[in-house]
């Protein structure tokens, strides 16, 4: 669910937040960064089960318009395309998804249900929902390919999700595009109705879950000794002036280099590029790239970049 560049960002926003508050508490930033990245996995079961409980909320209106005193030949007689969608009932039977979410102990969606019904409305308001109920056709490959469009074009840029997930948790809002794409590509991976849905773990292996633990602690203690290795390389920058951001990026990035041997050099600094490109400010891609690009020449010409395997890439 996190790849490295997503646990660069989750270090880097522990340690911007430690400089901000002037706290040199290792053990306040490690509570902070954990909880941060076991999130993302109660926002993918958020998304997730939103389509659940959409599916859910659509059953319930069915049931009480069928047992309406004055109910109309629609009302007794509707079309349950929707809520019969292979997908969503493939979802909603995902022992993976339940068991999660009961582990979790998540209520969001029991205590804000007003925007179930939100998305739910907007769905049957698109034409793309309309198109879907007047198909006569009934297919896995179809409902497959509704539920991709509804997320995408209507659950994914919903702004009015998005400040609820702003307001509920701050680091959502960088996790959500993750979740998005995540949710997307696991519904289209989907053959049939009978295969099973597994809630993918926070990490893909302890090697990652050891490199985020590794890159904030050596970051972190050896702050002012990483730093010693950007002061006076700078020329052209006033020191004093520079976003405490890149300052932060400069220390992640030069401790990959001289502590973290399998990780290639280009790997580091084209990777760290990208992470100020979307938090820093405009020039400050260019600034980091000229500073790494030396330090990094620097370095190797003194002997104490020591990579191997596929560090050495």
């Amino acid at each position: 669910m996190l790849n490295r560049r997503h646990i660069r960002i989750k270090v880097m926003q522990t340690l911007y937040a430690l400089h901000q508050s002037n706290s040199d508490q290792i053990q306040t930033g490690e509570k902070f960064l954990n909880h941060s990245m076991d999130s993302i996995q109660e926002l993918y079961l958020l998304m997730l089960t939103l389509l659940i409980e959409i599916r859910k909320k659509e059953e319930e209106y069915i049931e009480i318009s069928q047992k309406k005193h004055l109910a109309t030949y629609e009302e007794r007689n509707p079309n349950k395309k929707f809520i019969e969608n292979q997908v969503l009932e493939l979802l909603s039977n995902s022992t993976s998804i339940s068991n999660k979410v009961e582990e979790r102990n998540m209520t969001y969606w029991q205590r804000k249900d007003h925007y179930v019904q939100l998305v739910l409305d907007e769905i049957k308001a698109s034409e793309l929902y309309k198109n879907y109920m007047k198909s006569t056709t009934r297919s896995f490959q179809e409902d497959q390919d509704f539920i991709v469009n509804v997320y995408t074009e209507i659950i994914a840029p919903n702004e009015k999700l998005y400040d609820f997930l702003e307001d509920t948790k701050l680091t959502w809002v960088d996790d959500l595009p993750v979740v998005n794409t995540l949710i997307q590509k696991q519904v289209r991976q989907l053959k049939n109705v009978e295969q099973a849905f597994f809630v993918p773990k926070v990490f893909k292996d302890a090697e990652d879950k050891d490199f985020a633990q590794d890159l904030f602690r050596r970051t972190f203690l050896n702050g002012a000794e990483l730093a010693k290795e950007y002061d006076g390389k700078t020329p052209n920058w006033d020191i004093e002036r520079i976003a405490t951001i890149d300052i932060v990026v400069l220390k992640m990035a030069i401790c990959e280099m001289l502590r973290f041997s399998s990780i290639p050099v280009k790997v580091t600094i084209n990777e760290y590029l990208e992470v100020v490109k979307e938090y820093s400010t405009p020039k400050s891609s260019i600034f980091i790239n000229g500073i790494l690009d030396n330090i990094s020449k620097e370095l190797e010409a003194q002997g104490r970049l020591n990579k191997i395997g596929k560090g050495l890439l």
